[in-house]
This record gives structure tokens, sequence and C-alpha cells, in this order.
């Protein structure tokens, strides 16, 4: 049997399907400190870095995967501002409102 470098994006789907959904965060980095910022902030910002360099690799060059890898990049991020919308917790309305003086 001969091994490929590569798995195609059915073949990585198929995969990613099978990790159950344990509903953590996996940030990038530690979690900002300070009154104005949380991990939900934190992940929109992960997630919104990824889809920007997904998008400039995309449009500068990629094909049909860049192009997947994008959209899925974007969906990340979609959902993350969902979440800091929905943030009811004191720094989350803060955050709402803009950087408090």
């Amino acid at each position: 049997m001969r091994m490929r470098d590569e798995m195609s994006t059915r073949e990585l789907k198929i995969l990613l399907d099978q990790v159950p959904d344990t509903r953590e965060l996996i940030l990038r980095r530690e979690v900002s400190r300070g009154p104005e910022w949380n991990a939900l902030y934190d992940a929109w910002n992960d997630a919104h870095e990824e889809a920007e360099a997904a998008w400039r690799t995309w449009r500068f060059g990629g094909g049909r995967d860049a192009y997947s890898v994008y959209r899925a990049a974007a969906d990340r991020e979609d959902a993350a501002q969902d979440a800091v919308a929905a943030d009811t917790s004191p720094a989350g309305a803060g955050r709402a409102r803009g950087p408090r003086a």
C-alpha cells in the first residue's frame, strides 16, 4: 500500500467530522489581561487574523483548496464574532460600546 503525502479536501472533511465538538476555545496565545478583553475577544481576534491570512493566500495565487481554507476560516471568524456579540459579561458589554475612557 502506497502512502500519499497529502489528503484530499474530502478526506479531511470526513476526518474532521469524526472529531467530537468539545465546545472548548483553543487560543493561539495567552489570554489578554485587563478589564476590557476576555477569551471571546481573543478567539475572535485569532480567527480574524487567520481569515485575513487565508484570504490573502487565496487571492494571490491560491486555487480551490485555498478558497476552501479561506471559507472555513471566515466561518470560524463569523462564529467567534457571534459569540462576542452575545457576551453579556461586564467586559463583553464594555467592548460592545468601545474602550472605556
